[in-house]
């Protein structure tokens, strides 16, 4: 029953919400269309629910070839990969409305994991890599929320290669809050959490989840 209401709410959600944004997809159409490389959208395959495989949509905010140049699938801050409009994109999640025709189409519901590259979804521990897409991913979720700040996380990297940091710091971790949102997966707590990722983009340095979300696994870096 949870299952179901979760997917008619996502649809009712996305489909309003794509009618009423679509207007305002224009001018960031156009505004792409002549700036950076000329790319509106990016297509990307990632891993979805089961482990199965499919392209997100985003608008266009990094240079075509950008897996191949810098780090590779991670970002940092002040990526030089980043176009300068892609910034303000990124900076504000505008870069992920398109995934509403991700929502529409049911490749993701608005709250669960964020649906990740292949070579990063292997970088999750052995203990947790079949079981973070038993639910669907998400557009926003319990690991967007504490990992608001995983580019300048990021950045802070010294002495070790970016990939294994990741590996050995940040998968498990992320791992850990995605098996606890499976374990409390409810539609209060959906709720929340989007409530939450709404004051994550105004307000990026509240803490409001560790007053509203109980026995979250401790974060210890």
């Amino acid at each position: 029953m949870y299952n179901l209401f979760k997917r008619l709410l996502d649809l009712g959600i996305a489909s309003s919400a794509f009618l009423i944004l679509l207007p305002f997809f224009l001018p960031i159409v156009i505004i792409l269309k002549f700036t950076g490389e000329g790319e509106v959208f990016y297509l990307q395959e990632r891993i979805g629910y089961k482990n199965s495989k499919f392209k997100i949509w985003k608008f266009a905010t990094m240079l075509k070839d950008s897996l191949n140049m810098g780090t590779g699938s991670i970002t940092l801050e002040n990526d030089f990969r980043v176009t300068k409009f892609g910034k303000f994109l990124r900076k504000t999640k505008i870069n992920e409305l398109p995934q509403l025709y991700n929502l529409i189409k049911g490749d993701i519901a608005i709250v669960g994991p964020r649906p990740v590259l292949e070579q990063d979804w292997k970088l999750y521990p052995e203990s947790i890599i079949n079981k973070i897409y038993d639910v669907k991913p998400g557009l926003t979720g319990i690991g967007s929320i504490i990992f608001r700040d995983e580019e300048s996380l990021m950045s802070s990297v010294k002495d070790e290669d970016y990939h294994k940091f990741y590996k050995r710091v940040i998968a498990p971790y992320k791992g850990k809050l995605e098996i606890w949102y499976q374990a409390n997966q409810s539609m209060l707590l959906d709720f929340k959490l989007i409530f939450l990722t709404a004051l994550v983009i105004i307000y990026p340095n509240n803490t409001f989840h560790e007053k509203w979300l109980k026995d979250l696994p401790k974060r210890d870096f």
